[in-house]
């Protein structure tokens, strides 16, 4: 096995993914919305991707966060809502908005779980900054830690709940990045003490399964590279500050946060201290490349792996569930509108 995570060019594996596939042997995979048809072809490749890897257990990822971030979309699968919905019903009904977040992590977890998909990267764990980027934005659980770290462990429970694995992102937080890490690499100048904030989400839910790490540098702790390339945020933050001793992905390798070739970028972010490599794009010379930088998956590496798969299940899909548990959290997020109309 290879310590990375790839995506697939269309909805149904080429004759040269398959070959390429069997004989790197990823981790892995993670879908997009190319990938996805309807949900009798979504379940047919994510069988035909078990079949090829011979793991019942094989981490099949999407994000499928809700609002502007969700691949899986209508008319074929419900509208979730983004993570802002959660945070102003907390405003007014702290108890409400985490069963409102459990229950629509649940409904979530069902849609995912129908199509053999069992990872899904949520929730994000930023916490936001007035004059943070809009990347994160209306996608993030709100601007108070603790309140962002409750949300998130109901979150993570919802899906494990309906046997599908969390991944908590984007480790050490995004919230204060200034820029779109798709597009450039962000840089966070504040103190370290200053960070000790956007820490907090982290170090409450230490006990996640899977976490994703930020493109972003932070000066206090690394001036000259990001986290994901950085051996001292992962090994001093992450898995020292923070206590994480989950399984530890990068972001996507294609963001242009990152310099370098994929081979380059693929080597720093394991050297770094990465268990694995995600790489989104498809494209068959990239993986190559990708491929052709890493050896065999790295023993603790795969511990935490089968630990984090282990956390859940096997898939018991219970569509019927889906109308009640949709019905149940826009009861509750109805509650923000029913106390401004009191108001």
């Amino acid at each position: 096995m290879t310590p990375l995570i790839l995506g697939l060019a269309g909805p149904e594996l080429g004759d040269a993914e398959r070959a390429f596939f069997a004989d790197i042997a990823p981790a892995g995979f993670i879908l997009f919305r190319r990938n996805i048809v309807d949900r009798g072809q979504l379940r047919r490749l994510t069988d035909d991707l078990r079949a090829l890897a011979g793991r019942d257990d094989l981490p099949i990822l999407i994000d499928q966060e809700g609002g502007r971030v969700a691949r899986m979309q209508p008319p074929e699968w419900p509208a979730f809502p983004p993570g802002r919905a959660f945070d102003r019903l907390y405003d007014v009904a702290p108890v409400s908005a985490i069963e409102a977040i459990r229950s629509n992590a649940r409904a979530i977890a069902l849609t995912l779980a129908e199509v053999g998909i069992n990872v899904d990267c949520l929730p994000l764990l930023d916490v936001v900054a007035p004059d943070g980027h809009d990347i994160i934005g209306d996608r993030a659980l709100g601007a108070e830690p603790m309140r962002v770290a409750a949300l998130g462990r109901a979150t993570l429970e919802g899906l494990r709940d309906q046997n599908v694995v969390g991944v908590v992102k984007h480790v050490p937080g995004h919230g204060r990045a200034t820029a779109d890490s798709h597009v450039s690499l962000p840089k966070v100048t504040v103190d370290a003490s200053a960070l000790e904030r956007d820490l907090e989400p982290f170090r409450r839910l230490a006990d996640a399964p899977m976490a994703m790490t930020a493109h972003v540098v932070y000066t206090a702790w690394d001036a000259e590279r990001c986290a994901s390339l950085s051996p001292i945020v992962i090994g001093d933050i992450i898995r020292g500050a923070i206590g994480f001793d989950g399984l530890l992905m990068s972001d996507d390798l294609g963001m242009h946060a990152l310099a370098g070739d994929f081979g380059e970028r693929t080597a720093g972010v394991i050297a770094a201290g990465c268990d694995i490599a995600l790489h989104c794009s498809g494209e068959m010379d990239e993986m190559i490349a990708v491929a052709a930088a890493v050896g065999a998956i790295d023993p603790a590496s795969r511990a935490r792996l089968d630990r984090a798969m282990a956390t859940i299940g096997p898939a018991d899909p219970q569509p019927e569930r889906l109308a009640e548990l949709l019905h149940h959290r826009d009861e509750l997020l109805a509650l923000v509108a029913s106390t401004a109309r009191e108001a």
